[in-house]
């Protein structure tokens, strides 16, 4: 029997901003000591009253303008009230039945809604450290297992959360999505959304079925990584068929993921809306979005820059392979230093897809392969100069190979290196001297070319390559012989 896996995504994107979503506490997620970006407002205490941030809030607009989604006229912030030691106040400041943004798309599928509210303290488990227990002369690394802990840094950091319609059919495509979705909060500024820090996390709705109507819905939650979000859903279709052939009856419920066993396990009866008891929060005003100008539609689209799929498709059309294209866009600082490469250079105009290449396999492969970690990136002048000498066949492929080991470790003019390094240019014109030199020394393997024996031209190129101790180029070696045996 066939069985149908219907998947919807709820996902939580931590934004930058510089303070929380409420109050003007410091928003630094890469803040270690505890308890030390707080104040009276994020703790909850009684009497103060939040404020919102407008940041924030634009944020969230920008993300639904590029994903085509509905700007929201009338929006408000709702209490969320459920009690956890993670939330100060006992309530949660969120969105309910006026989002921000509704309908959209990303990567092909539909969105439900966007929409803005403050992000929970962390909790952890097990010792943080060694330090003296208020009550006893004993450590709590001696007790770890008893205790846990919660730090309110990040209590009332703003939370983008995204929904999507349950129109995703497969683990790859919802981790294809969370890793778009990624990519454009990073384009839009809006956040750096690192999912081993906690600044984007992915929870999964999942069903499955044997018809077209959707089967008991199961949610995992709090998936740190795509594989994760690829391995859980997995799992999750295997267990469910299993019940369901068994003819066992599946629960809703909530469920977490063992990265360690590779499996989900049950937490909790999963809640319902109503369960929250949502209600508009008193104490922060209902937002006119229309009234205010800098939040109007012309005022969004033209904010934003560039967005991934439109480089994708401007790469392809400027001549790039697709995997290019996608390296190019996926790595955000790799696309703005090809782009800036290339930038009002007549020189480079033909040769993108070379200068492509060089980025993508050789730059990238020589970092990456660096085991004292001191290779970078040349600078863009550098770099130009190194591919506008190649593109004008000044050097050869194997010259500028050569070079850029050098340039990533002393980012220097490539002329200047060529002087100082003793490298030989290897240009057109010394090459065909030699060339010359070669089929006036080798005439019986020049007649038996021409005779018909292709074997005699790779040995023609052999003795090329061995004069030039590998530097010259094979293809323009090739091409120069072949010239010079026409005549």
């Amino acid at each position: 029997m066939a069985y149908k896996l219907t998947v919807g995504l709820e996902i939580h994107a931590e934004l930058k901003t510089t303070t929380k979503m409420f109050c003007d506490s410091k928003n630094d997620p890469d803040e270690t000591r505890p308890n030390v970006n707080i104040c009276p407002v994020c703790m909850g205490h009684p009497g103060t009253l939040p404020v919102i941030n407008k940041e924030a809030v634009k944020h969230v607009l920008r993300m639904g303008t590029a994903v085509g989604g509905k700007v929201a006229d009338f929006t408000e912030f709702d209490r969320k009230n459920y009690f956890y030691p993670d939330i100060p106040k006992d309530y949660q400041i969120s969105q309910y039945k006026y989002p921000l943004i509704q309908g959209g798309s990303i990567a092909g599928f539909e969105l439900t809604r966007i929409h803005l509210e403050e992000d929970t303290a962390r909790s952890s488990h097990g010792s943080i450290g060694t330090r003296t227990d208020a009550d006893s002369t004993r450590t709590v690394a001696e007790d770890a297992d008893k205790y846990s802990y919660v730090d309110f840094n990040r209590a009332g950091v703003p939370l983008m959360e995204l929904v999507t319609e349950p129109v995703i059919h497969s683990a790859q495509d919802a981790a294809r999505f969370a890793k778009e979705l990624q990519l454009l909060l990073r384009y839009l500024g809006a956040g750096d959304a690192n999912m081993e820090k906690g600044e984007m996390r992915v929870e999964a709705n999942i069903s499955v079925s044997d018809s077209d109507a959707l089967g008991t819905k199961v949610e995992v939650k709090n998936l740190n990584s795509f594989k994760s979000v690829e391995k859980a859903i997995e799992f999750e279709y295997k267990r469910h068929v299993a019940a369901l052939e068994k003819g066992e009856k599946l629960v809703q419920e909530t469920r977490g993921w063992d990265e360690q066993k590779q499996i989900t396990f049950s937490q909790r009866k999963k809640e319902s809306s109503h369960d929250y008891r949502y209600f508009p929060d008193p104490d922060l005003p209902k937002l006119k979005i229309s009234e205010i100008p800098e939040f109007s539609n012309e005022a969004l689209k033209e904010s934003l820059p560039e967005l991934p799929q439109a480089k994708r498709e401007r790469l392809v059309v400027q001549g790039l392979k697709e995997s290019q294209a996608e390296v190019l866009t996926t790595n955000f600082e790799l696309g703005a230093y090809f782009d800036k490469v290339v930038e009002n250079s007549q020189a480079l105009s033909g040769a993108l897809e070379q200068v492509a290449n060089y980025i993508t396999s050789d730059l990238i492969g020589l970092i990456a392969q660096d085991e004292a970690h001191d290779a970078k990136i040349p600078s863009i002048e550098n770099f130009r100069k190194l591919m506008e000498l190649k593109a004008a066949n000044k050097i050869t492929t194997r010259v500028a190979k050569d070079l850029l080991v050098f340039m990533v470790k002393e980012d220097k003019d490539p002329e200047a290196l060529m002087e100082e390094k003793g490298i030989k240019a290897g240009d057109e014109g010394e090459l065909k001297i030699l060339v010359e030199k070669i089929i006036a020394e080798n005439q019986k393997a020049v007649d038996e070319y021409k005779a018909g024996k292709e074997a005699s031209l790779q040995f023609l190129l052999g003795q090329g390559m061995r004069a030039t101790k590998g530097t010259a180029d094979p293809a323009i070696l090739k091409n120069l012989f072949l010239e010079e045996m026409k005549k």
